[in-house]
């Protein structure tokens, strides 16, 4: 036995220096640890990718799938390839607002604005994405953010999607041309994963721009999560409108996909004072012509590769109207 051989022999025995070290060799140095140790990072990486996903077994099943639930993934949503530029004649006339009332929720932007620019643009939807972002201290308003990116969306495009964030059509033949016929309700309630009742109009609704004026836009009055769409059933049937739906989708609740969290995230449903009385009220008086706001910036941005327009915006609150425009 050599001199070495015999020095690390020792070692294992117990004397001298720790056991791990008598493992490593005599000229030892630490960029193959470091790489073993990425190696090994980058190992349980993939196996919690595989696990969650439902690719690979389950840990502790003896390499065997076993049944049970599975760590939940972050949602992705499928991307759709790149589609032919605009400037392809094919592409037809019209161009589509895409209003996406926003607040506080850039994880779930970061995904819908590249997925609906690829989306829209496999189409061959002309359009133009716009994020309504709440910047001012009030509650959340959904309807008071539609009617300013309404007023702001420019004479260059002729009909609008009211577009929820966390909402992402999976099926291509989901239709978002231009609605000549009357408003139509894209997250249908025979296909959104969550909302079933019959007048339900919220999550994508298209219409024209004269169809909107034609409502006078949607009530201001709502703040905090929900009650605006059902009011604005009201208007859209009140203006001689009809809605129309998809016909021929054949995959029900798996025709979108719902990126929101609610244990992450909670929604502001809290009705404060006379809310509670007003919410089922039309309002025959309030919308387009009395929506008070301010834009304090208009940022145009580039999302992985897909444009928008972020309009900053301060909405302003009649406290005499409606003291439950905040919590106080």
């Amino acid at each position: 036995m050599g001199p070495a051989r015999r020095r690390a022999a020792l070692r294992l025995r117990g004397g001298g220096s720790p056991p791990l070290l008598g493992l490593l060799p005599g000229r030892f140095s630490v960029f193959p640890l470091f790489f073993l140790a990425l190696l090994l990072g980058f190992a349980s990486l993939l196996w919690l990718q595989l696990s969650c996903s439902g690719e690979g077994p389950v840990p502790g099943g003896g390499g065997q799938s076993r049944g049970g639930p599975r760590q939940p993934c972050p949602p992705q949503a499928p991307q759709p390839p790149p589609a032919p530029p605009e400037d392809e004649p094919s592409w037809g006339p019209h161009r589509l607002a895409l209003l996406v009332p926003f607040r506080e929720r850039f994880e779930e932007l970061l995904t819908f604005v590249p997925y609906m620019h690829r989306f829209l643009s496999k189409k061959r939807i002309r359009h133009h994405i716009f994020v309504l972002n709440q910047v001012d201290h009030f509650r959340f308003n959904r309807a008071s953010l539609i009617n300013v990116g309404f007023l702001e969306s420019g004479n260059d495009t002729d009909y609008i999607a009211m577009h929820d964030v966390d909402l992402l059509p999976l099926n291509e033949q989901l239709d978002y041309s231009f609605p000549e016929a009357g408003p139509f309700h894209v997250a249908s309630p025979e296909l959104h994963p969550l909302y079933h009742y019959k007048t339900y109009v919220g999550g994508i609704l298209l219409l024209t721009k004269q169809h909107y004026e034609m409502c006078n836009g949607m009530s201001n009055r709502f703040w905090g999560w929900g009650r605006e769409d059902d009011e604005f059933y009201r208007r859209i049937k009140g203006a001689g409108l009809q809605v129309r739906r998809p016909s021929g989708i054949t995959t029900g609740y798996e025709t979108f996909q719902h990126l929101h969290d609610p244990a992450w995230r909670k929604r502001d449903q809290k009705r404060i004072a006379a809310q509670k009385q007003e919410q089922f009220k039309v309002d025959r008086e309030g919308g387009l012509n009395n929506v008070r706001y301010r834009i304090e910036s208009r940022t145009a941005l580039n999302v992985a590769g897909a444009p928008c327009t972020v309009l900053n915006i301060l909405l302003d609150c009649d406290m005499s109207e409606t003291p439950w425009c905040t919590f106080g």
